[in-house]
């Protein structure tokens, strides 16, 4: 198993500017929100890690440099899809799987990590998505089954149609890939959405369409869904870190 950890964001919303730090490097009880996410994969050897770095990107490189992380750099902020893809020359010739995730997601614990990891390999999976079940409205992508409860779709919620909005199990962002099918399937995402951004979101439904077993693993604790965008996002990773 390796790792992908996304981290070029700038955390506008965090006014990164006044801070002059990156989003990943943000504080949060008294810690680099990275650090959290990089101690809760630590079963996932750090020379198997590869972080994309690219806001203030020397600055990820030196806190993270008593480590043996492997960088890869978006210069660009073209999207998920596309930040995954600079990551690409460290899997040449890899044919296991990866874990995809974000830097600025503390709350996620190493038992939920795992979690994912064991189901989508017991189940032979070619994608495992992590999803929550969450009763109140928010702004995540919908996951949408059939009567079988299989994956037919996941939705962002600006294109969703009330209905879907109902629904209440969503993409947290979190995946696990067969690698090689990853990045196979990365030169087919299109940017034509109102951000001109390659989503990585896009990269399970392309796989539907070929035939592709994906799978869906569900949080069991809802709280550790929650990135910092915003500073009350921020204060209530704050909070939650500090109970732990």
């Amino acid at each position: 198993m390796k790792a992908i950890v996304l981290g070029a964001g700038k955390g506008t919303r965090l006014q990164s500017e006044t801070f002059q730090m990156p989003k990943v490097l943000r504080q949060a009880n008294g810690r680099a929100l990275i650090s959290y996410v990089l101690e809760h994969i630590s079963f996932i050897p750090q020379e198997d890690t590869v972080v994309v770095v690219g806001y203030k990107k020397e600055d990820v490189r030196e806190a993270l440099a008593d480590g043996n992380y492997l960088f890869s750099d978006q210069d660009q902020q073209l999207g998920t899809g596309h930040a995954v893809n600079c990551a690409r020359d460290h899997f040449e010739g890899y044919d296991g799987d990866v874990l995809v995730l974000y830097g600025d997601m503390p709350l996620l614990t190493r038992a939920t990590y795992e979690k994912i990891i064991r189901q989508h390999t017991e189940s032979g999976a070619d994608c495992t998505i992590m999803t929550a079940i969450v009763d109140e409205s928010l702004p995540y992508g919908r996951i949408i089954k059939d009567e079988n409860g299989n994956l037919t779709d996941i939705v962002e919620t600006k294109d969703c149609t009330p209905e879907q909005l109902a629904v209440k199990e969503l993409n947290i962002g979190v995946y696990v890939f067969r690698a090689p099918l990853l990045f196979e399937n990365l030169k087919e995402l299109k940017n034509n959405n109102a951000q001109g951004e390659y989503y990585l979101t896009d990269i399970p439904k392309i796989l539907l369409t070929k035939g592709c077993k994906i799978t869906t693993c569900t949080v069991c604790d809802n709280n550790e869904i929650f990135g910092v965008n915003t500073l009350e996002d921020l204060e209530f990773c704050e909070k939650q870190l500090a109970k732990a």
